[in-house]
């Protein structure tokens, strides 16, 4: 599919604004945009044979090897969604969490099972089988309790590898892996403070982690497309159980302000949820998750205009 600058920098809106959202990967929206494995192959390209051709002064070259354009493009929608969204998504996230979470699992469940149902006809055994592992990887982690990795060098480089290649995965956020690790306040606090040293080494193990683990992710497309994509779908339906609107906290952590942050949760029914923790928003949660539906229906009715014209 040909997409347009305009079309790629929108899908860099979404992608910004999904990684804003705790539990939410912009993995997922790359995926569900039809871009994963443009994207995975414009970053596996930065490497040695790129470095290569920028030290022998063939920039543009090199810019073209990595689907420079696009990445720009991207780039910027992400860096717009952050800067634009970042106040009204925290917003809603403060004052109507439970909707927002709906809209999400609407956004989420839709794509899911609109992108099986166009390929599980060709699935194999193998390609069913590694679905179903997908899924219970995402609810897996989903469902895990926090540990707490100690706080060394090599403690936030490998952080950092992990957060960065989750990102990269449909499903599966990085900092509720940062969360998971005990590292995400840590992390968080570094960032305020400029504690460069740690932010060195963790973006040094992000920039290692996210070109190593785009370049596996690429040649599992080339080599077994089909199961990769199939284990993919199964971790963006698994990750549904993060994005359940009614969870109930199960452990906690204090975060830097004093405030409490749920490390791990656990889904429950709106009945329950309104009998320990008050209103559950049902009405409002149904309205946003019907609004998640239709803006896949309808991003895939625009998808396939496209395609056509």
């Amino acid at each position: 599919m040909k997409l347009s600058a305009l079309g790629v920098y929108l899908r860099g809106i979404a992608m910004g604004a999904a990684d804003l959202v705790p539990g939410v990967s912009g993995g997922t929206v790359a995926l569900i945009t039809g871009i994963y494995g443009r994207l995975i192959s414009a970053i596996a390209s930065v490497g040695i044979d790129m470095l290569s051709l920028v030290l022998r002064g063939r920039i543009a070259e090199a810019y073209k090897a990595i689907d420079g354009n696009f990445l720009l493009l991207l780039a910027a929608g992400i860096g717009t969604a952050i800067i634009g969204f970042a106040a009204i998504l925290n917003w809603l996230l403060l004052h109507y969490p439970l909707p927002l979470w709906a809209t999400f699992s609407g956004l989420v469940l839709a794509s899911a099972l609109s992108l099986v149902k166009q390929n599980f006809r060709s699935w194999s055994f193998r390609d069913w089988s590694l679905f179903i592992i997908g899924v219970a990887v995402a609810v897996s982690v989903g469902l895990t309790q926090a540990i707490q990795m100690p706080l060394t060098p090599l403690g936030i480089f490998f952080a950092g590898s992990i957060a960065i290649s989750a990102m990269i995965l449909p499903g599966i956020s990085g900092s509720f892996l940062l969360l998971l690790m005990g590292l995400y306040q840590p992390i968080i606090t570094a960032v305020v403070n400029l504690e460069l040293v740690t932010l060195a080494l963790f973006a040094l193990g992000c920039g290692v982690g996210l070109i190593f683990f785009s370049k596996l992710l690429q040649r599992l497309l080339v080599v077994a497309e089909k199961a990769t994509m199939a284990t993919l779908f199964g971790f963006l339906l698994g990750s549904l159980v993060i994005l359940w609107p009614w969870q109930i906290t199960v452990s906690s952590v204090v975060d830097r302000h004093g405030d409490m942050r749920a490390v791990q949760t656990l889904p429950v029914s709106p009945t329950y949820y309104a009998e320990q923790l008050g209103d559950s928003m049902l009405l409002m949660c149904i309205g946003g998750f019907i609004v998640g539906v239709v803006a896949v229906r309808l991003l895939m009715f625009l998808s396939e205009n496209q395609r056509a014209g």
